[in-house]
């Protein structure tokens, strides 16, 4: 590794162009940065200056060096800028959410990047465990999950509830035996289905789809896209369960119902973040941001 103190000498006599110069910017002896300098050429295994009587010239070697020389002085500099910066509205944010929450929250974080253009937002479309681990492993400042099963290590709050919906193809007859209807539909399935399934039959107060066997119903699709999953839906080839945002966000309403229980199912929304980890201006003007997000 080169001495960071012999390339901010030889920098710093490049830039003045003297060696008496340097001594002086430096508050160093004219021989201690000769001395420098002979020291730093030996590390690098080539001559970096020309010695011409009392003036130099940098040789090709010695303008390679310079510019690593400059590159490390700014690396340096950004460092300490990025240490001592707070800036609520500047910065990178990193939140891991489900992606039927990443179709809802997502436009609305790129419209406050919009207004203050020196924020990046990243947002990762994942499933519970997958949450979990990005906020654990430092991977995200923020994250939204429906279940956390270990808080030790957790900062955890509640944002939020949102309904859990049963979505048919339009115009399909939801009154009477719905369990009926259902298994004659079969299951446009998703990687959350069986959970939001399970979820629903449990809560929704309707005797029909309690005593419900979800053995019988059969599976008459599958995909993992969110902004896919009610396309089928659409067609008339199955039923779904989705959380309200994300059926919200598709743009065929006109050929989708919801069927409305006597009792409406809720998905409790935590957001969390690592315990250990201090939280920037930045963090907290946008997790709030999150929760307005998430309330309205």
């Amino acid at each position: 590794m080169i001495n960071p103190n012999w390339l901010k000498t030889f920098k710093t006599l490049i830039d003045t162009g003297h060696f008496t110069k340097t001594a002086d910017v430096l508050f160093m002896t004219q021989p201690g940065v000769s001395q420098q300098i002979r020291k730093l050429e030996e590390s690098c295994g080539h001559a970096l200056i020309r010695r011409i009587n009392k003036t130099f010239e940098i040789t090709e070697q010695g303008k390679l060096v310079y510019e690593y020389a400059c590159q490390q002085a700014l690396n340096e500099q950004n460092l300490f800028t990025k240490l001592s910066d707070n800036d609520p509205f500047s910065g990178r944010y990193q939140l891991a959410c489900s992606g039927s929450l990443a179709l809802h929250l997502y436009p609305k974080l790129l419209a406050l990047q919009s207004q203050h253009p020196g924020l990046t937002v990243e947002v990762e479309a994942a499933p519970n465990q997958r949450i979990l681990a990005l906020v654990l492993q430092g991977e995200a400042d923020a994250g939204i999950v429906t279940h956390v099963p270990n808080q030790s290590l957790l900062s955890v709050e509640v944002i939020g509830q949102e309904p859990l919906l049963i979505v048919v193809p339009k115009g399909c007859k939801v009154t009477g035996d719905i369990a009926k209807t259902l298994l004659s539909l079969g299951l446009i399935s998703h990687p959350d289905a069986e959970h939001y399934l399970s979820l629903f039959l449990s809560n929704c107060a309707e005797p029909n789809l309690a005593s419900l066997d979800t053995g019988k119903i059969k599976i008459s699709g599958y995909v993992n896209q969110i902004n896919q999953i009610l396309l089928p839906v659409s067609l008339g080839l199955g039923f779904t369960l989705l959380p309200q945002s994300a059926v919200a966000s598709f743009i065929e309403q006109d050929r989708i119902d919801v069927y409305r229980p006597p009792s409406m199912v809720y998905e409790t929304l935590y957001l969390i973040r690592k315990r250990s980890m201090e939280l920037s201006q930045r963090v907290q003007f946008l997790n709030q941001e999150v929760r307005k997000a998430i309330s309205h």
